[in-house]
């Protein structure tokens, strides 16, 4: 058969049920086999789009998504979101275009060195340089993507190998020597930590992203509801633990609570499980947590002791060394009430810096109250995703996530234009859930194309756009720090959200007062198709509270 009929026959035994991409010259085999191959693909309007939807089918549903694009400018486009899966550890596999064998290193007509391009961002990527390896090297792509620490790999395929016939076999077994990860941890590491957790007298268990990829959010909840320990979540980990509950501090960072900051900076016990202590979280880093010792889980090795040193380094897997230490914790039958002076201290931090925001007195919206109106819409039933920026830190501190996979954003890299085609992409994997998407005025424009695609593919997302006619953060930013002289922040009045809503095929709406929002969000959520809310809200507020940036946690403002 063809190799491009061989690559179909690849994606269908790794389960791939759907696709999203944008065709062209390099990759026209490739979308000629799409015809007769009874995989879903999904006709997006930039590759970008397509990236970001890939994305967001993986983080909702725990499988590799599939991004396609042609050679040259194709690939270029998907640098983003590839970079973007990189930084938030995302399974995905980016297939693409390349020119003919014979055109390779002449600047040829669309040709671009996309191995060379997205090198420094990917977890791996293979040149197919023979038809032939098409076959195995989809399958080793998939494994790699998703095994150990996830993440994206690049298949470049040039077009005439593309269109070769090969005698095609199902490749069996995937057997990578030199990629090995380790995922079980080591025993007596295990138990020194457990010996040490029994030890402490103000322990914090700082959970990052990873512990939602290990799909460990039940084994981290045994863990700390056996003893009370108290918990704190970067904003990729959101969900991992239950909230509102006793134990949860809310989310720590540079916008996170003051209780969850001021946990971290005087505890004498950090346990960091699937967190890799970015700069967001830890500040200054010379102060931050100057009392701790760390024990560090992570199953990537590179993570461990890179910014913070380790006291206890435990590589491997949070859903089997986390059950491990709870049993090994356990056995040594800690002391209760040598939390009792923890938790009074952490209980007077909650009570004197709760998360709180001026309402407004009139018809006025403040985001804060959008983002709890929204909540109260949902009932807090929804996957949620966002785009970047204000909007993106009002949600992750006044949404409350019940379990993970819930809240998709995109973290380390701060993707503008993430959160549209994010919601796309898990509402394709989970269409029988509410799928809602927050997005800033200046993000949503980013990847707006995308509504054509909802709308033409009957995914029936809901954007709530977070409409204050600034790029927020930045104004924010000039505001605190450069003397409030506003430089290029201002967006204007344009376009009319409603009226491109509408040209796009979806339903457009506009919501300015409070005292009716929840209920034109509910109306919103019950329309069917796609939906665009314009929500009006104050101009200029800001996201408190704020570790200015390189300051350590005990210098929060606001």
């Amino acid at each position: 058969m063809r190799a491009v009929d061989a690559l179909m026959e690849c994606l269908k035994a790794e389960g791939v049920d759907v696709v999203f991409g944008l065709p062209g010259g390099a990759n026209l085999p490739t979308y000629d086999a799409f015809y007769d191959a009874g995989i879903r693909h999904i006709l997006v309007r930039h590759e970008a789009g397509g990236g970001h939807a890939a994305e967001g089918y993986a983080k909702a549903t725990g499988k590799v998504g599939v991004a396609l694009g042609t050679s040259g400018p194709g690939a270029t486009n998907l640098v983003t979101p590839i970079c973007d899966a990189m930084m938030d550890s995302v399974p995905t596999v980016f297939i693409t275009g390349q020119v003919r064998t014979e055109l390779l290193g002449t600047d040829g007509f669309q040709e671009a060195d996309t191995i060379g391009i997205t090198m420094p961002v990917v977890k791996h990527s293979f040149m197919i340089r023979h038809p032939l390896e098409i076959p195995r090297s989809v399958h080793e792509a998939f494994h790699i993507a998703r095994t150990g620490r996830p993440g994206p790999v690049v298949i470049d395929i040039p077009m005439d190998l593309s269109r070769a016939d090969i005698p095609y076999e199902p490749v069996s077994d995937v057997r990578l020597p030199g990629y090995q990860p380790t995922t079980d941890g080591n025993q007596k590491q295990i138990r020194l930590a457990a010996k040490a957790l029994a030890n402490a007298r103000r322990p914090v268990l700082y959970v990052g992203g990873g512990v939602v990829h290990a799909n460990a959010a039940e084994e981290l909840t045994e863990l700390a509801m056996f003893d009370r320990l108290p918990v704190t979540c970067t904003v990729m980990a959101l969900g991992a633990f239950p909230a509102p509950h006793e134990q949860w501090l809310g989310m720590l960072g540079m916008h996170g609570t003051r209780t969850a900051n001021y946990a971290m900076d005087e505890a004498d016990l950090i346990v960091a499980i699937g967190a890799r202590f970015d700069d967001r979280i830890t500040g200054k880093l010379s102060e931050f947590a100057p009392r701790a010792k760390f024990i560090h889980i992570d199953i990537d090795p590179a993570e461990i002791s890179k910014n913070v040193p380790a006291h206890i380094p435990i590589v491997g897997d949070a859903k089997n060394i986390l059950p491990r230490l709870t049993a090994e914790y356990r056995s040594l039958e800690p002391d209760p009430q040598r939390l009792e002076a923890w938790w009074t201290r952490i209980k007077g931090w909650q009570q004197r810096h709760p998360l709180a925001f001026e309402d407004s007195s009139d018809a006025e919206i403040k985001p804060q109250y959008m983002i709890k109106a929204l909540y109260e819409a949902t009932g807090g039933d929804a996957i949620v995703t966002s785009d970047v920026g204000q909007h993106q830190m009002w949600a992750a501190q006044y949404y409350d996530f019940p379990r993970p996979r819930r809240w998709i954003n995109s973290g380390g890299l701060g993707t503008m234009g993430f959160g549209l085609p994010a919601a796309m992409g898990a509402k394709v994997g989970c269409p029988d859930q509410q799928v809602v998407c927050i997005a800033g005025d200046g993000s949503v424009q980013m990847n707006m194309q995308e509504l054509a695609t909802c709308s033409q593919e009957g995914i029936a997302i809901k954007v709530f756009i977070m409409n204050n006619g600034y790029l927020g953060m930045v104004r924010q930013w000039q505001e605190l720090f450069w003397d409030k002289r506003y430089s290029a922040v201002d967006m204007g009045r344009f376009p009319d959200f409603v009226k491109l809503a509408e040209a796009y095929g979806a339903t457009g709406m506009r919501l300015t007062d409070k005292h009716t929002l929840v209920e034109g969000m509910r109306e919103a959520l019950a329309t069917e198709g796609p939906v665009m809310c314009d929500v009006r809200v104050t101009a200029e507020e800001n996201v408190y509270p704020m570790i200015p940036a390189g300051q350590a946690a005990r210098d929060m403002v606001g």
